[in-house]
């Protein structure tokens, strides 16, 4: 499991939030508590109206008098239908209201990471709170919040006719509330580790998973398959320990409150048995006090029951708030601007792991509009030194220019704006293709879609598509060959127009027709701009302006590919190995 995963915010810091979400929604909240209000105490009608057709019965009225109370009954019944249905769903808008916002707080600052920030943490982390973390908040508004609120208020107002029947009943009743606090208190105190721990074991699961499933060329490559399932096993094993650990919990807490309220109900009794005996009380009040407190087994188990619900969802709120508490970016206008579009990388270290470093003082000058090929066996810090000029991730030592200004001093957005980075792993949008490729610049007209599609060699594919740039991509839609999502990519590098762009192993993926159109296609995405390029391709090095050999995390050459060959060094070798596996 990663060590440094995503902050969590403490539990205060998650209901301090809770409250400021709430407090945004104040006359709704209102509203709905007074509705929920109204239909409990109505409900409460019920008890006296069944008491008063005992004492009826009791002291030998005819059957015309039972007609009124019996009517009066399927009245509050009805009143009490309505208004908690009105009530219930007046708790679930206001709760998904809530969730929205803080789901949109989340995915806005969650956009906003710092890739180091993420791939330090582990992207199974973030995925694992943006799914299984709102889900779990969902639930919660959706079932707990509206069932926990008519449990606390019924219990609230049913204590109360208690002590209005005869205070007697009340201290009865009572009797009951120590063993259901010592419960309380027993199930909270192992309840919030466990949950939390659980939270984390389910995201250290999915990281596995994801990085087993995702690196599973690498790993039948190496023939360590055997080892990545023994990490699978080990973290759904953590996984399934801590949820049977949580059931085993919740049961225990479960015979608790099943003893308190064998406790009140026998207390409340005996307090009618006597009263009723020494006429303080009729039959029928009796009555009505047991079916009141009989009528609190389920609100009070509820509400208890849901400090499940509620801990489980505290835990995930307290993971979502930790990465929406996380510093905001940087404004989109702080820092200077380049003033052209060179690369100057002095002195460069960096190691991902401390005392492992990849990459040892590696100097490089790339001139503005000049294109450069990155060239060097696997390992050797090609895409290191690619994500550091492109800002992902801050140099270990030493610096990094973009027009003559240090990244620092560019800001997040600048550098954004001045370089992109396009990868071997495109990730395709579900959703029309023209959105797909707004990405890049919302405002772009069909017209200028066209010519960027045109211009990296897709206008043939595109138009071939049932609704051309309307057609639903992605997941659930028409889906994208190699070559094409990768053409997409790279007109979506057109669109954005930055003066400096990376290509890092763009066409790795591609076969070799494919590649071939690729490579034709990057020449015309790069046009007019300064470019790196990491080179899987050794054509793709013949056809650039410079190459730079690189070999264990250093500068080992630099030149023409001409000049390179000529030389007969580390390039030349490859060039040589290259040549042969195409002949």
């Amino acid at each position: 499991m990663s060590e440094h995963l995503l902050p969590v915010a403490s539990n205060r810091r998650a209901w301090a939030v809770a409250g400021e979400l709430l407090r945004e929604q104040r006359l709704r909240a209102i509203t709905t508590a007074s509705t929920l209000l109204a239909a409990t105490a109505v409900g409460l009608a019920v008890a006296p109206l069944l008491g008063h057709l005992v004492d009826l019965v009791a002291g030998g009225r005819p059957p015309a008098a039972l007609v009124t109370p019996v009517v009066a009954l399927v009245v509050v019944g009805i009143v009490q239908g309505v208004a908690t249905a009105i009530g219930t769903s007046m708790v679930s808008r206001l709760g998904e209201t809530m969730l929205a916002t803080l789901r949109e707080r989340f995915v806005e600052r969650a956009l906003n990471l710092p890739l180091a920030e993420v791939e330090a943490a582990g992207s199974g982390d973030l995925t694992s709170r943006v799914t299984n973390d709102v889900s779990v908040v969902a639930r919660a508004v959706r079932e707990a919040l509206p069932n926990l609120l008519r449990s606390v208020l019924t219990i609230v107002l049913t204590f109360a006719a208690l002590a209005v029947l005869d205070w007697r009943f009340l201290l009865a009743a009572l009797l009951a509330a120590p063993v259901q606090v010592v419960a309380l208190r027993w199930y909270v105190r192992r309840a919030i580790p466990l949950y939390a721990s659980q939270r984390v074991a389910v995201g250290a699961q999915q990281q596995q998973l994801l990085d087993t499933v995702g690196g599973a060329r690498t790993v039948r490559a190496f023939g360590i398959g055997a080892t990545h399932v023994g990490r699978v096993e080990r973290r759904s094993g953590e996984a399934v320990s801590l949820s049977l650990r949580g059931i085993r919990l919740v049961t225990r807490f479960f015979a608790r409150l099943n003893y308190a309220e064998f406790i009140g109900l026998s207390a409340v009794l005996l307090a009618g048995f006597f009263l009723v005996r020494g006429d303080l009380v009729s039959i029928g009040t009796a009555t009505a006090a047991a079916l009141y407190f009989h009528s609190l087994f389920n609100p009070i188990t509820a509400a208890l029951s849901l400090v499940d619900d509620a801990q489980s969802a505290a835990a995930s709120l307290a993971r979502l708030v930790g990465v929406v508490d996380l510093p905001a970016a940087p404004e989109s206008d702080r820092g200077s601007t380049a003033v052209d579009a060179s690369v100057k990388v002095a002195g460069v270290s960096h190691a991902y792991v401390s005392g492992h470093p990849v990459l040892h003082e590696v100097n490089v000058d790339i001139g503005t509009g000049e294109r450069v090929a990155l060239v060097g066996a696997s390992g050797a810090g090609k895409t290191t030194l690619a994500k550091l000029i492109a800002g992902i991730h801050p140099p270990g030592t030493g610096s990094i220019t973009l027009g003559g200004v240090d990244l620092t001093e560019l800001g997040p957005e600048r550098v954004r704006r001045t370089v992109a980075l396009v990868s071997q792993e495109v990730h395709v949008f579900a959703g029309p293709l023209a959105g797909d490729l707004r990405l890049a610049r919302p405002e772009a007209t069909d017209e200028e879609l066209t010519a960027a599609l045109d211009a990296v060699g897709a206008t043939e594919w595109v138009r071939a598509l049932p609704d051309g740039l309307s057609t639903v991509v992605g997941e659930g839609g028409h889906r994208l060959t190699v070559t094409q999502a990768q053409q997409l990519a790279l007109a979506r590098l057109v669109l954005a127009d930055p003066p400096i762009a990376i290509l890092d192993e763009a066409t790795a993926e591609a076969g070799s027709a494919g590649a071939r159109a690729l490579e034709a296609s990057a020449r015309a995405a790069l046009a007019g701009r300064t470019a790196l390029v990491v080179a899987h391709r050794l054509t793709q090095a013949a056809a650039a302006d410079r190459v730079i050999v690189l070999d264990g995390g250093r500068v080992v050459e630099t030149g023409t590919h001409a000049d390179l060959v000529a030389a007969g060094g580390r390039y030349a070798s490859l060039w040589s190995a290259w040549s042969g596996q195409r002949a």
